[in-house]
């Protein structure tokens, strides 16, 4: 295990109904006045945003509001809410979403007290001070609600770069299951898949002796092959959402990550496919972690061989880990499919056509020095074979 430090001082606020305390929770943070930053429809449709509204109403905090976040959030709209909390002495950014709204909140709240361009942080600027943010989560995937990292899509180039530091970890989240009862099944199992691979990207490294955090993930991972299926067959089922929630922050938060090196090549592919093709997040991820994992297999055969016997129960044969390595990957994959998930490029939407162009932008796009590492480090020659393992 290596040296850590970990810092999460995120208070989670977790049930039913606990959005109507929102305002109460701006109050004890210390905002005055707030940006309620959101994307619209369904938030709009339940009365989810009149909650929240009146919830600071009975605190007597002033608020502005910004929505039309979309999936995979631009850099358009960041600078908008920028120049709008800038005007209004904004002081505090309640996130009301899922990830995307959280991600565009983070840089809105790094950009208000910066005086460069926010997107200096999404080319590897460290996020030191930010106003203070706060989340209502409507789906469980990012698990931004917890972590310091937000994503974002530059427009100019369809750069889709993410940022860090625990200045934008959020103040307080609330974490309310039920408000996640009406997504749509793809929507939900889009979710699952993104924090499996939260799981599987801490999993996948190269520390040795990290067997309390191996444990952990294996535990979550194990969760959401139970609860999956459960929630996509039972939409209304509250404890299958609440465990996915909760899995959703521990997964992403780094509990599981801390004294081990991390990959994060299956992400960083597929950003790229998001980017372009404006697909869910874990759709494209669906795709991309079969492919990648295939890939990276005879790197450390046994690290994807101990995943095969303790998370999907493949009989583990000592003569041929890889054949048992590559069984464990095989069930991943039929799990997510099982769920709803893509297979292929064809069914994410994705064209072979466009591979040259998805590694020119992964590879070269907005200052990258050719290669991009992880697990292992790839070159343009390695992407371009992985995306075509995807078709």
């Amino acid at each position: 295990m290596e040296n850590f430090e970990f810092y999460s001082p995120t208070c989670f606020v977790f049930g039913k109904d606990t959005e109507n305390r929102a305002g109460e929770y701006v109050k004890r943070f210390g905002g005055t006045k707030v940006l309620i930053h959101y994307g619209g429809g369904s938030v709009v449709r339940s009365g989810l945003l009149d909650r929240v509204k009146a919830s600071l109403d009975r605190e007597s905090i002033p608020y502005v509001e910004l929505g039309g976040v979309k999936p995979n959030p631009r850099s358009g709209l960041v600078y908008e809410g920028i120049d709008l909390c800038r005007k209004e002495n904004v002081d505090f950014i309640l996130a009301v979403g899922g990830g995307s709204t959280i991600d565009s909140s983070k840089a809105i709240a790094a950009g208000v007290v910066y005086d460069g361009d926010f997107w200096d942080f999404y080319q590897g600027k460290r996020i030191e001070k930010a106003l203070s943010v706060g989340t209502i989560l409507t789906i469980a995937a990012a698990g931004s609600e917890g972590s310091p990292d937000t994503v974002i899509t530059k427009e100019e180039g369809m750069f889709k770069r993410g940022a860090s530091g625990d200045a934008v970890r959020p103040k307080f989240s609330i974490l309310n299951p039920a408000l996640t009862q009406t997504l749509p099944a793809y929507q939900t199992a889009a979710g699952i898949t993104d924090i499996m691979a939260h799981l599987y990207e801490r999993y996948l490294t190269n520390s040795e002796e990290v067997e309390v955090t191996d444990r952990l993930i294996e535990g979550l991972l194990l969760t959401m092959a139970h609860e999956g299926p459960r929630v996509i067959a039972d939409p209304n089922n509250y404890e299958a959402r609440a465990n996915i929630m909760w899995a959703g922050m521990v997964a992403h938060n780094n509990t599981c990550g801390v004294g081990r090196s991390q990959d994060w090549l299956s992400h960083t592919i597929e950003h790229e496919l998001s980017a372009l093709y404006d697909c869910a997040h874990g759709a494209g991820l669906a795709v991309t972690m079969p492919a990648v994992f295939t890939y990276e297999l005879s790197h450390n055969v046994m690290r994807f061989a101990q995943a095969a016997v303790r998370i999907w129960g493949c009989q583990m044969d000592f003569a041929h880990p890889e054949v048992t390595a590559k069984a464990g990957i095989e069930a991943f994959r039929n799990f997510l499919i099982s769920i709803g998930m893509p297979k292929n490029f064809e069914e994410l939407g994705a064209k072979e056509e466009d591979i040259p162009k998805l590694v020119d932008v992964l590879c070269h796009g907005d200052g990258r020095d050719g290669t991009i590492s992880g697990f292992i480090t790839l070159k343009e020659d390695d992407c371009t074979k992985i995306y075509k393992m995807m078709v």
